[in-house]
C-alpha cells in the first residue's frame, strides 16, 4: 500500500476519528489535566495564592503522615478491611455465576439473577439503614428473635468485633449479583461441545465446572483479581463513615475517613493530596507486582 493510499484511507475515516475525539477529550480534561494538582502535595497550598503561587515545602506533608502515631493503625485497618473484603467478596460472584450456569430453567434463572442483581442499585445509606433496622439493640429484628427465645439483647452495632463482618458481608449481598454478570458473560463463550463431550464421558456437574467452566473463565478471574489487588488501599469512604462510632473507632478508622476528617473538614488540602498520592503510588506498585506475577505464572495479565 503506497503512502498516498494510506493518506486517502485515513481521510475516508475522519468520522471515526471525530467520534473518538469526544471520549479522548473527556479523559484528557477530567482525568489527565487534573493530575497537575498533585503538586499541591509538595506545597503549602493557599486558595488565595493558587497552586503555582503557594510555597514549596517538599515532603513536609508526607513526613507528617508517616510520623503520625495513628498512621500505623489506620494503615493496618485499611489493609485488613480491604483483604477481608477481597477474600470473601471475590469468590462469591464466581460461585454465583457457576450456579446460574447450571440452571436449565431459563425463567427461574432470570428471576434469580434479577433478585441477586437488584441490591446493587440500593444506595449505601439505605444499606446501612437496613443493617440498623436488623441489628439495632432496641428494635432490631435479630434482637427481637433472641428475646422470643429467652435470650438477652446484644448491641451488635455498638460492638467493635461486629464492624468488619457487617461491612464485608453486606457488601457481598449488595454487589455479588452485579459482579457475577461479568463471569456469566464469560461462561456464555465456553464451547458447548465441551459439555457434550464431558457428559458422554460421564463427568458430573462438579467435574464439568472444575474442568470446563473454571478454565474457561480463568482469564477473566485473573484480570479481575489484578484490578482488585490494585485497590488495596482504596477502601470506600461512605460506608465506613456511616458505620463508624466511638466504640468501633479503633478498627474502623481507615485512610479515607481520616483524610476526610483532617484534610477536608479542616481544609488541609495539601495533606489530603499527599495521602491520596501515597495511596495511588502504593496501589499502582501492587498492581504492577501482581500483574507481573500473574504473567509469569499463567501468561495472563493486563499488560
Amino acid at each position: 500500500m503506497s503512502q498516498w493510499t494510506k493518506v486517502r484511507f485515513s481521510r475516508n475515516r475522519w468520522q471515526l476519528y471525530l467520534l473518538a475525539l469526544i471520549p479522548v477529550s473527556v479523559i484528557l480534561i477530567f482525568a489527565y489535566i487534573p493530575m497537575g494538582g498533585i503538586v499541591i502535595a509538595f506545597k503549602d497550598f493557599s486558595v488565595r495564592r493558587g497552586i503555582w503561587g503557594s510555597k514549596w515545602v517538599g515532603t513536609k506533608y508526607f513526613d507528617q503522615l508517616f510520623n503520625m502515631p495513628i498512621f500505623p493503625i489506620i494503615l493496618k485497618n485499611t489493609i485488613i478491611l480491604s483483604l477481608y473484603s477481597l477474600a470473601i467478596g471475590f469468590p462469591f460472584p464466581i460461585l454465583l455465576a457457576l450456579a446460574f450456569n447450571e440452571l436449565r430453567n431459563a425463567r427461574i434463572k432470570k428471576v434469580l439473577q434479577t433478585i441477586t442483581f437488584a441490591p446493587y442499585f440500593i444506595s449505601t445509606v439505605v444499606v446501612i439503614s437496613i443493617l440498623i433496622q436488623i441489628f439495632s439493640y432496641r428494635y432490631g429484628v435479630v434482637n427481637a428473635i433472641i428475646q422470643q427465645f429467652g435470650g438477652k439483647s446484644k448491641d451488635f452495632m455498638g460492638s467493635a468485633s461486629f464492624f468488619r463482618p457487617a461491612y464485608v458481608w453486606s457488601g457481598v449481598w449488595q454487589s455479588a449479583g452485579y459482579n457475577a454478570v461479568l463471569y456469566i458473560a464469560a461462561l456464555s463463550g465456553v464451547d458447548p461441545t465441551l459439555y457434550e463431550a464431558a457428559s458422554i464421558d460421564g463427568a458430573s456437574r462438579f467435574q464439568r465446572m472444575w474442568h470446563i467452566d473454571l478454565p474457561g473463565i480463568r482469564p477473566t478471574i485473573i484480570i479481575t483479581l489484578i484490578l482488585n489487588a490494585g485497590n488495596i488501599l482504596s477502601v470506600g469512604f461512605e460506608k465506613v463513615f456511616l458505620m463508624q462510632n466511638a466504640i468501633n473507632y479503633n478498627i474502623s478508622e481507615i485512610i479515607s475517613t481520616y483524610v476526610y476528617k483532617v484534610g477536608i473538614e479542616q481544609a488541609q488540602y495539601s495533606f489530603s493530596t499527599a495521602v491520596g498520592l501515597f495511596n495511588a503510588v502504593v496501589n499502582c506498585t501492587i498492581l504492577i507486582l501482581v500483574n507481573w506475577i500473574s504473567t509469569k505464572i499463567s501468561d495472563t495479565g493486563l499488560f
